[in-house]
C-alpha cells in the first residue's frame, strides 16, 4: 500500500487554517466509537491498552478494593526481572507487560548499553508466574540517560485480542501473536530525547498509530497485518501523549493529539490534518487527553500548565470557534479523568487534587493531600472511586464526586518507583513498578 504523507506547518497564514498541506505522507484512522474500531468490552474483565477498553482511564469493575497495603490485601506480588514504566494489558486469560534489562536498571547498576534488552512478557493472573518472556533486540546508541529514571520500557502494549502490539522507541514497532511469536517489526523514526519515549500505542480497524514525536516528530498509521506504513503525520512538536479516538457530533471519528501550544485533530482513516486549537499552554504535553460527547479536554505544561475543553468536528483554526474554555489550573505529567460533567487529576508536584466542572472549567475543589509527591501515574476511575499512586507507593483513594472526600491512604512502598498507574480486571488492580508487579484483590 503506498503511504501518504502530511506535513504540519503549524506557523502557517491563518488563511490557510490548521496548516500547510505538503502532500507527501499520510492519513489517519477512527475510534473507539466508529464502525470498524477495535475495542474489547470493559465489561468482559479485558484492559487491551493504555487506560483501558477506551483509552479514558475508566473501568466497569465494581467491588474493587479501596484499603490495601504491602502486607494487606495483596493476592500476590511477582518479583520483575527488570524494571520499566508501561501499564501492564490483560487480555484473554493473560496479563501482558513490558520491561527492560542489562542496562540502567534502577538497583541493578549502570551496565553497559550493549547489554540493554527489551521484553514482552505474558504473566499468569492465577500467581503472577511469568509464562512466556520474549526480548527484542535493541537498536544502538539508545538515550545514555533518562532523566527522572522512566526508563527504556514506558510504552503500555495494546491487543485486539488477537496480537499484541508494542512500542520501543527508536527501536520500533513490533507486532506479537498471544504466544510471543513476533510477526512483524516497523521502524518510526531514530532521534532520541532526555526524558525517553512515552506514548502507547493506538488500535482502529486494521491500522496500528503511534506518536513518533520523540522519533520523528510525526503520527504514524501501520498496517496491523504486516506493518506497513498506511500514513504520515508530521509537524508533532514535544507531544509525550497517548492519541485518543473521538466520535463528534456529527457521527464521524478524529484522532486527538496534544503537542507544544496546540491539539490536533486528524482525520484518523488518512491520516489528513482537520483542525488546529491553540492551548495556550507553554512547552511539552505529557497528559493524555479525556473526551465526552465530542468534547476534548486537555491538561498539561511544566510548572503547574493549564487546561482547555474544544469541541471536535472543526476545520482550520478553531480556537476561536471551538475552544469553551480555558483555565490555568493543569499538570505536567497525570492524565485526568471524565466523570458525570467533572473533571479530576492531581498534579505531579505538591500532592494537590482537582475537581473542575467540565462545562466551565471552574475549579470546584483544589485539595492539597498531606504526604503525598510527584503523581506521575494516570488515575483510574472504578465504581465511583478515583485511585492515584505517587511514585513512592503512596496510593489515595477518593470519592469520584465534586466533594472532596478521602477514602482511602494506601501504602505500597516497597523502595522501588512507580511511574505507572494502575490497571483493573476481574475484580482486581494490577500495578507494577520497577521491580514488582502487584495484584491487589479479595
Amino acid at each position: 500500500m503506498k503511504a501518504i504523507r502530511f506535513s504540519l506547518a503549524l506557523a502557517a497564514p491563518a488563511a490557510l487554517g490548521i496548516c500547510a498541506l505538503v502532500l507527501t505522507a499520510c492519513s489517519g484512522s477512527d475510534g473507539p466509537a466508529a464502525s470498524g474500531a477495535t475495542s474489547l468490552s470493559a465489561a468482559s474483565g479485558q484492559w487491551p491498552q493504555f487506560r483501558g477498553p477506551d483509552g479514558q482511564g475508566v473501568s466497569g469493575e465494581t467491588g474493587l478494593s479501596v484499603t490495601f497495603s504491602t502486607d494487606e490485601g495483596v493476592v500476590w506480588k511477582k518479583e520483575l526481572p527488570g524494571a520499566g514504566a508501561s501499564s501492564p494489558i490483560i487480555v484473554g486469560s493473560r496479563i501482558y507487560l513490558t520491561y527492560y534489562s542489562g542496562f540502567n536498571v534502577p538497583g541493578q547498576g549502570r551496565g553497559g548499553m550493549d547489554d540493554l534488552v527489551r521484553h514482552v512478557v505474558a504473566i499468569d493472573p492465577a500467581d503472577g508466574d511469568i509464562v512466556w518472556d520474549r526480548e527484542v533486540e535493541s537498536k544502538l546508541p539508545e538515550q545514555e540517560s533518562i532523566r527522572e529514571s522512566h526508563g527504556y520500557a514506558s510504552s503500555t502494549p495494546a491487543s485486539d485480542g488477537r496480537r499484541l502490539y508494542v512500542f520501543f522507541g527508536k527501536s520500533g514497532v513490533f507486532a506479537f501473536d498471544l504466544e510471543g511469536n513476533q510477526l512483524w517489526q516497523a521502524d518510526v523514526g531514530s532521534e532520541l530525547n532526555g526524558w525517553g519515549s512515552a506514548a502507547s500505542p493506538v488500535l482502529f480497524g486494521d491500522l496500528v498509530i503511534i506518536n513518533a514525536s520523540v522519533e520523528s516528530q510525526s503520527l504514524r498509521a501501520l498496517n496491523k497485518d504486516t506493518g506497513d506504513e498506511v500514513w504520515r503525520a508530521g509537524g508533532i512538536k514535544e507531544s509525550w501523549n497517548t492519541p485518543i479516538l473521538v466520535e463528534t457530533d456529527g457521527g464521524g471519528t478524529e484522532l486527538v493529539v496534544a503537542i507544544f501550544g496546540k491539539v490536533l485533530g486528524f482525520d484518523p482513516t488518512t491520516g489528513k490534518p482537520l483542525w488546529s486549537c491553540d492551548t495556550d499552554i507553554g512547552w511539552y504535553m505529557v497528559p493524555s487527553l479525556v473526551a465526552h460527547e465530542g468534547v476534548v479536554y486537555c491538561i498539561g505544561g511544566r510548572g503547574g500548565g493549564g487546561a482547555l475543553a474544544v469541541r471536535t468536528g472543526g476545520r482550520g483554526d478553531v480556537t476561536e470557534t471551538h475552544r469553551l474554555w480555558k483555565a490555568r489550573k493543569g499538570s505536567n505529567v497525570s492524565s485526568p479523568i471524565y466523570h458525570q460533567g467533572h473533571l479530576y487529576w492531581m498534579n505531579d508536584v505538591g500532592g494537590l487534587a482537582y475537581c473542575a466542572d467540565a462545562k466551565t472549567g471552574e475549579i470546584v475543589y483544589e485539595q492539597r493531600i498531606d504526604r503525598v509527591d510527584q503523581v506521575y501515574a494516570s488515575p483510574l476511575l472504578a465504581d465511583g472511586k478515583l485511585y492515584y499512586v505517587a511514585r513512592d507507593g503512596r496510593t489515595i483513594v477518593l470519592a469520584a464526586q465534586p466533594k472532596f472526600e478521602q477514602l482511602a491512604t494506601n501504602n505500597l512502598r516497597d523502595g522501588s518507583t512507580f511511574n505507572s498507574g494502575f490497571s483493573a480486571a476481574d475484580g482486581r488492580l494490577y500495578v507494577r513498578n520497577d521491580r514488582y508487579l502487584y495484584c491487589i484483590g479479595r
